[in-house]
C-alpha cells in the first residue's frame, strides 16, 4: 500500500444517532441497511476519520478465520494413527486395508485437495451465492461441522468388519468436507482483501495456528496414552468447536466500526465503476496479480511436497537420540513446522522484505529443500536410493527454516497480492489468491507421490 492510500484511509466514524442499534446482520452484502444506520456523516458516505480496530478485535476474527480454513485438513492428519493403527489395522479381515494404512496420507491429501482446488476456483469464477460472501460462509461452515458430526459417529462405530468401506465413507466425506472448506477458505481471503494488508496476514497466521494447536494436541494426547479412538473423537470434536466459534465470530464483524469502515470503502469503489459489467475483470486482475499467485503456489508446492508426507517419515538415525521414536515425528515433523510457520507469518508485522518485486527470488531458491528432505533419512527400512543426511541436528535445522520460510513468504505473498490491484478489485485479487495457494497444495501433495516412487521405486 503506498502512501497516498494511507493518507487516504486516514479518517474515523462519527457518534451515532440516538436510539439507533445495529441489526446483527452477518454483513452489510444484502445493502438492506440505510445511509442512517450506518452512521457515516457526509452526503457521499465517506467516513471523516478511520476508527481503530480496538482490542485488535477484527485482526482476531479474521485470524480465527484463518484457523478455521485448515482446521478440517489438521485434525485429520493429526488423527492418522486412529486411522492406520485402529480402524484400517485390520488386514487379516480386509486385505486391501493394507493399501490403506501404507499410503492413507497421499490419499487423504488426494481426496482433500482436489474437491478443495475445484470449489475455490468455482468460488472464484461462478460466484457461488450470488456474489454474495454472507451465504458462501455461512452455508460453507454449515457443512463442515455437519461433516465433523457425522465423523464423531463413525469413530463410535466398531467397523473392523468393514474396514474397505469405511475407507470409502471417509474419503467420500472427506471429500464433501473439502468442498465446503475450498468455498470458506475462498471466501475468508477474499473478506481480509477488503482491509489493510496485516488483515490479510492475520488468515495465513490463523492457518498456521491451527496447525499448532493440532500438533500440541497430539503431543499431549500421546503423553496421556488415550485410546486412539477416544483420542480421535477429541480431535473431532475440537474442530467442530472451532468451526461453531468462526462461525459466530463472523456475525460480529458488521457490529465493528473498523469493519464497516473499509466496507463502505470497497462498497464505494464498486459504485464509482457501476458503470462497468458487474463481473471482475479477471484477466486484467491477473495480469497485475500474477507474480503474486506464483509466489503463493510456489510457496504451497513445495512445502506440501514435503509436508506431511515426506517429514512425517523421516526418522532418526541414532536410537540414543533425546527425542525417542515414540515423538519424533510429532515433535519434529508436525509440531516444528506449524510452531515456526507460524512464527514466520508473525514477522511481516514489521518486517517485509524482500518486496513484490524480487519476493520470487527466495521463493524458488526454497525448492532445494525437497531434494535434501528426500536424501534425509526417509523411508530407511524401504528406500533403495541412499541416505546421504543422517544426522538428526541437519535434519531439524533445515525443518525449521522450512518452516519458518514457509509462513514468511506465505504471508508476504498473500498481502502484496490485493496491493498489486486497483482498489474495487481487492477482494477478488485476494480470492484469487487464495485460489493460487489451493493450487499449490493441490499439486505439492500429488508430487509426494512422486518423491515417494523416486525413493522406493515399486517392484
Amino acid at each position: 500500500m503506498n502512501k497516498s492510500e494511507s493518507d487516504e484511509f486516514s479518517s474515523t466514524f462519527g457518534s451515532s444517532k440516538q436510539g439507533r442499534a445495529y441489526e446483527a446482520t452477518p454483513s452489510w452484502e444484502s445493502r438492506n441497511i440505510s445511509k442512517d444506520e450506518l452512521k457515516f456523516k457526509n452526503e457521499e458516505g465517506i467516513p471523516e476519520k478511520e476508527p481503530r480496530d480496538r482490542l485488535k478485535l477484527v485482526y482476531i476474527i479474521l485470524m480465527l478465520h484463518g484457523i478455521g480454513t485448515l482446521m478440517p485438513w489438521n485434525m485429520f492428519i493429526t488423527a492418522n494413527d486412529y486411522f492406520v493403527k485402529f480402524k484400517l489395522n485390520v488386514s487379516e479381515v480386509d486385505t486391501r486395508a493394507k493399501e490403506y494404512q501404507d499410503n492413507f496420507l497421499s490419499y487423504l491429501g488426494l481426496a482433500s485437495q482436489l474437491p478443495n482446488v475445484v470449489f475455490n476456483g468455482i468460488n472464484l469464477f461462478a460466484q457461488i451465492g450470488g456474489g454474495n460472501l454472507t451465504k458462501r460462509i455461512i452455508t460453507s461452515l454449515s457443512v463442515a461441522i455437519v461433516v465433523f458430526i457425522l465423523t464423531v459417529i463413525l469413530a463410535m462405530l466398531d467397523s473392523s468388519e468393514w474396514a474397505g468401506a469405511f475407507f470409502y465413507i471417509t474419503m467420500v466425506s472427506v471429500v464433501i468436507l473439502n468442498m465446503a472448506n475450498g468455498v470458506f477458505q475462498n471466501c475468508a481471503y477474499g473478506l481480509a482483501a477488503k482491509l489493510p494488508m496485516k488483515y490479510s496476514n492475520a488468515v495465513v497466521l490463523g492457518s498456521n495456528i491451527s496447525g499448532t494447536i493440532a500438533s500440541l494436541i497430539n503431543i499431549l494426547s500421546i503423553a496421556a496414552s488415550p485410546n486412539l479412538r477416544t483420542a480421535a473423537i477429541y480431535y473431532f470434536i475440537t474442530a467442530i468447536f472451532v468451526l461453531l466459534l468462526t462461525l459466530d465470530a463472523y456475525f460480529t464483524l458488521p457490529l465493528n466500526r473498523f469493519y464497516r469502515y473499509f466496507d463502505k470503502i470497497s462498497m464505494k469503489c464498486h459504485e464509482e465503476n457501476k458503470g462497468e459489467p458487474k463481473r471482475p475483470p479477471y484477466w486484467q486482475i491477473f495480469k497485475k496479480a500474477w507474480p503474486q499467485c506464483f509466489n503463493v503456489f510456489f510457496v504451497f508446492f513445495v512445502t506440501l511436497t514435503n509436508f506431511p508426507a515426506v517429514l512425517a517419515n523421516i526418522q532418526a538415525s541414532s536410537p540414543d537420540f533425546f527425542i525417542s521414536s515414540t515423538y519424533f515425528a510429532p515433535v519434529c515433523c508436525f509440531l516444528c513446522f506449524n510452531l515456526f510457520a507460524m512464527i514466520g507469518n508473525i514477522f511481516p508485522n514489521w518486517i517485509t522484505w524482500p518486496g513484490p518485486r524480487f519476493l520470487w527470488i527466495p521463493v524458488v531458491i526454497r525448492a532445494l529443500t525437497v531434494p535434501y528432505f528426500m536424501f534425509c533419512n526417509y523411508k530407511p527400512h524401504k528406500r533403495s536410493l541412499p541416505v546421504l543426511i543422517s544426522n538428526e541436528w541437519a535434519y531439524i535445522v533445515v525443518s525449521v527454516l522450512h518452516g519458518l520460510t514457509s509462513g514468511y513468504y506465505s504471508s508476504l505473498a498473500m498481502m502484496y497480492a490485493p496491493r498489486c490491484v486497483d482498489r474495487e478489485h481487492a477482494s477478488t485479487a485476494g480470492m484469487m489468491g487464495a485460489f493460487f495457494l489451493i493450487l499449490g497444495i493441490f499439486t505439492g501433495v500429488n508430487f509426494s507421490f512422486f518423491i515417494s516412487w523416486l525413493v522406493e521405486p515399486s517392484v
